[in-house]
């Protein structure tokens, strides 16, 4: 009986599990409500095989159905918040932020970005997801001198690289200076050559 001993889950671990709960109730409510969405962010790039993303759960809406989605998850008994940017809406499930993103930077969530999405099974639920594609250009396209860290869109870069359609990437990114940036990074870092 000397097999391995099963591993032991980090704090990291069970914290990203919790992440994935509470997308999978956040999710199911907006089913139920028959409120459309995609995921995007972080976990629709662990979707693919990317990084644990340790941040948020990002659910994409259109503007038109943003406030009926965060009162779905009030009732849902979610605590939301009017944050003051005018581009989401968050709710919480406990201490994890869930964002209802309905115009972000490269424009507002459209049928554009339902057509772009892929059905996909994420934690045992059928969820559309956003492509890598959609959450690099919005990732970079965040990037500013107030907020220049490279750090989630080079991970990113690194362990989905052959996946990624990079022209059109560059194509959507290419009026920021820090697009312009990250591409020089991804070159000289032999992540994605130029």
């Amino acid at each position: 009986m000397g097999g391995k001993p099963a591993p032991v889950a980090t704090d990291q671990d069970r914290e990203f599990d919790r992440l994935l709960d509470a997308m999978k109730k956040a999710a199911g409510t907006l089913n139920d409500a028959g409120i459309p969405f995609v995921l995007g962010g972080g976990l629709a790039c662990w979707a693919r095989g990317g990084p644990k993303t340790e941040h948020d759960v990002d659910l994409l809406v259109k503007p038109e159905d943003a406030e009926r989605a965060q009162e779905a998850l009030a009732r849902g008994g979610m605590r939301i918040e009017h944050p003051p940017e005018g581009w989401l809406l968050k709710a919480y499930e406990d201490d994890i932020l869930i964002d209802l993103i309905f115009d972000p930077s490269g424009g507002a969530i459209d049928d554009d970005t339902f057509a772009r999405a892929e059905e996909m099974e994420v934690h045992a639920m059928r969820l559309k997801v956003a492509p890598i594609e959609d959450v690099i250009t919005q990732k970079v396209l965040v990037l500013s001198e107030q907020r220049p860290d490279f750090s989630s869109v080079l991970e990113l870069a690194r362990s989905l690289r052959e996946q990624v359609d990079w022209d059109e990437v560059r194509e959507r990114t290419k009026d920021s200076p820090f697009a312009q940036a990250y591409f020089t990074l991804l070159d000289e870092l032999e992540i994605v050559p130029g």
